[in-house]
């Protein structure tokens, strides 16, 4: 098999830096893509050939396959790095790179396309004998059986969409009345989501937390797994903090998830880096979410706690190589939290807040790491994914990651745009949070913009609203104008 001399890198911002600097180590040659919005972009400026790829529209860069690939052919490319989102789980374009001779560095289009379709990987599951939530194997197809199974397990339930992810076609019912109308619903949205209004049932589990367990597979049959990540807390069902490990589970029942994470790879004859996610109740009872047959955005925090990168593997795997070590020999050195740094404002609702990064001034130190792919003067834009960097620690406990955690976000400055810095300060400093007895409602159940100010800020912005409010009527705007730019800037400080 041919070694990978030259990767271009099928994605933008920081995702695709980290994979230009590990490409870098091990003297692989690196192609960028890039749309027009991005031309100056880090990651367009770290490698050693880039290529124009259309208008700010992913639908008309990002995803197009077709430029994708002739990129590739037009700088001697011989490998893909699909980084994640986009086209990272497209089976379409993994056959498609298959049939140009171009190495895919992620798993084959078989695994990708039936662990993107969750009542087929449910299917599988079952063989497997991997546990997942009751409710139905497969997609619904006659709704007044699917009113029985809802019966059967009991409500709430949950219905969701087959060929989806992110929350869309989602529905939580509670009550038979609304079973029929939320079906139609969930259909609707994910019709609108994914081309598919495919939906299943399934139980919906009391103070679920999501553990997810990362493995990495060869082309030789080995397969392993480097332990696990609790993301519960969430909004609008996307994950903003993650750490590693769970607190929450034991030894055993950390053995036990992970065995079944390797079966549930073995299931679909997996190659290269994953994540088997799960969901565990309020009793320790845990049962198969999905499967991301792509690395994931907290992938650091398994690195940081096992010493390992997970990009080199992606890229030894895909040249054939074995992996270089068997189960026992990883081990969880200490305790590592993600904090992802979204440009949103938690305030409302955790809606996006384009501009210009007027200010980005990282933190740094012991145990301290900043994955980016912006820098002060960039713009941050409606056309993708708002993340500014993706904040983590590492320490050699948990009560110590957090500490050096709060320690960072106070060090982080940013300006021009709102971020999720405050809400991630207050989460780590909830009781909730700190005593580990959390689970993915922690953002319903315990945070509300409010939550942000203790009283003495509470009424300085009181202050600063009624001087907002004079500046209406009063020709002596130069003071208020003041005081409205020494708030903004505090806001963001937080």
């Amino acid at each position: 098999m041919r070694k990978i001399r030259k990767v271009l890198v099928a994605n933008r911002g920081e995702i695709a830096l980290r994979v230009i600097r590990t490409c870098k180590e091990k003297q692989i040659k690196t192609v960028a893509v890039y749309s027009r919005p991005d031309h100056i972009s880090p990651h367009v400026q770290a490698a050693d050939e880039s290529v124009f790829i259309g208008e700010a529209a992913s639908s008309e860069s990002y995803l197009v396959i077709d430029k994708i690939i002739n990129a590739a052919k037009s700088t001697g490319a011989d490998a893909i790095h699909p980084g994640y989102g986009f086209l990272s789980e497209n089976a379409g374009f993994a056959e498609r790179c298959k049939k140009e001779g171009i190495i895919f560095i992620g798993p084959n289009p078989h695994a990708i396309e039936v662990m993107g379709d969750k009542t087929k990987a449910r299917e599988l599951m079952a063989k497997a004998g991997v546990p997942y939530p009751p409710g139905t194997e497969s997609a619904m197809k006659d709704i007044s059986k699917a009113k029985i199974v809802a019966e059967e397990i009991g409500y709430p339930v949950l219905i969701k969409a087959a060929a989806g992810g992110g929350g869309k076609g989602m529905r939580i019912v509670e009550d038979p009345a609304d079973f029929e109308k939320s079906v139609k619903a969930a259909k609707s949205e994910a019709n609108n989501a994914f081309g598919d209004d495919r939906v299943y049932i399934e139980k919906y589990l009391e103070e679920p937390r999501h553990i997810e367990f990362q493995i990495m597979a060869d082309q030789h049959g080995n397969v392993i797994h480097l332990f696990d990540r609790e993301c519960s807390i969430q909004r609008r069902h996307q994950k903003v903090i993650e750490e590693a490990p769970a607190s929450v589970l034991t030894p055993e029942l950390r053995e036990k998830m992970g065995k079944a994470a390797v079966e549930a790879a073995k299931s679909c004859d997996y190659v290269g880096a994953g994540t088997i996610e799960f969901l565990i109740d309020k009793h320790l009872n845990f049962y198969f979410l999905e499967m991301n047959t792509r690395l994931q955005v907290e992938h650091p925090v398994t690195e940081l706690i096992t010493g390992l990168d997970l990009v080199d593997l992606q890229i030894k795997v895909a040249n054939g190589e074995k992996l270089p070590f068997k189960q026992e020999d990883i081990s969880i050195n200490g305790h590592a939290i993600e904090c992802r740094v979204y440009a949103e404002d938690p305030e409302d609702n955790f809606l996006p807040s384009t501009g210009r990064l007027d200010r980005h001034r990282i933190p740094s130190g012991p145990g301290v790491r900043v994955d980016s792919g912006v820098e002060e003067g960039s713009d941050i834009s409606i056309n993708y994914d708002p993340m500014v960097s993706k904040l983590c620690t590492h320490a050699k406990d948990r009560k110590q990651a957090i500490q050096k955690m709060l320690r960072a976000l106070d060090e982080y400055e940013v300006s021009g745009v709102k971020t999720t810095i405050p809400f991630c300060k207050f989460t780590l400093q909830h009781e909730n949070f700190v005593t580990g007895s959390y689970d993915t409602h922690f953002v319903k159940d315990h945070y509300s913009p409010k939550s942000l100010y203790d009283e003495e800020q509470l009424e300085v912005l009181a202050v600063v609203s009624s001087l907002l409010k004079i500046k209406q009527t009063s020709p002596a705007k130069t003071l208020v104008e003041e005081n409205e730019s020494t708030a903004n800037w505090w806001a963001n400080r937080r």
